[in-house]
């Protein structure tokens, strides 16, 4: 049996979902980086293993989870509609909120901060990704991923696709993720861990707390397809294929 600290984060994440909550708090990365060993994660980010140890061997199963714990067990479709109701509507009902408020902050305090500005250039970027990876995902990949499912289940051949084996899109998905992982990753060390200055307005305030909220956000949202949804569909195209 593997010892825990030699599993990656990405596993821990998936077989207790209450930890994903400690390592938002540590901020170690459980989403684009979890296929780090826990061990090399606590070092990455400057916290004591020993610590996280005993964080996680406290950390139960929390059925007031804003995630299910059971989204490795339900169906395909079922996490698909979880994620673009819940993570793709967040996505763009923030973006435009955060966009209009970086552009009322920085007007008021880019002379002073002018890392506000970046902050704004790579947030900007941000949005149009994800603005794009989530057209992708809702208009070819997750209803062909559905389709998958529903041939899977009654044992009939799986659909015809444009891109023959479904690793390609992932690929290019996980790509994208990895992307916007980086350009969240830029916004808060810019704004030097979502901590406002000392004497800042409620708007730079507001900001920081919106800007934080949507990378604790996107971090759950790409957990979810990278860790779960992902790796269950090439396992189930996989499985057609040697039954085949």
């Amino acid at each position: 049996m593997t010892s825990i600290e030699n599993k990656t984060v990405r596993e821990i994440a998936i077989e207790n979902p209450a930890t994903v909550r400690i390592f938002e708090s540590l901020g170690i990365d459980y989403c684009c980086g979890g296929r780090r060993a826990l061990g090399e994660a606590c070092e990455r980010a400057h916290v004591a293993l020993p610590e996280v140890l005993e964080m996680i061997s406290k950390a139960g199963s929390q059925s007031g989870s804003p995630e299910r714990d059971q989204w490795s067990d339900a169906p395909l479709g079922d996490l698909i509609q979880h994620i673009v109701s819940r993570h793709h509507s967040f996505v763009r009902q923030e973006v435009p909120r955060l966009e209009a408020l970086l552009e009322k902050v920085v007007k008021r305090h880019g002379d002073v901060h002018p890392e506000l500005c970046s902050i704004q250039a790579f947030f900007s970027a941000l949005g149009q990704e994800l603005f794009a990876h989530m057209m992708k995902e809702e208009h070819i990949l997750f209803p062909y991923l559905e389709k998958m499912e529903a041939a899977a289940l009654g044992n009939e051949g799986f659909p015809v696709s444009c891109f023959g084996t479904i690793q390609l899109p992932i690929a290019r998905m996980l790509a994208d993720h990895d992307d916007a992982g980086e350009l969240t990753a830029k916004i808060r060390a810019l704004a030097d861990g979502f901590q406002a200055p000392e004497g800042a307005c409620p708007s730079y305030r507001g900001l920081y707390h919106g800007l934080e909220e949507f990378e604790r956000d996107l971090h759950r949202h790409i957990h979810l397809e990278n860790n779960i949804l992902f790796p269950r569909a090439v396992e189930m195209e996989r499985g057609s294929q040697e039954a085949a």
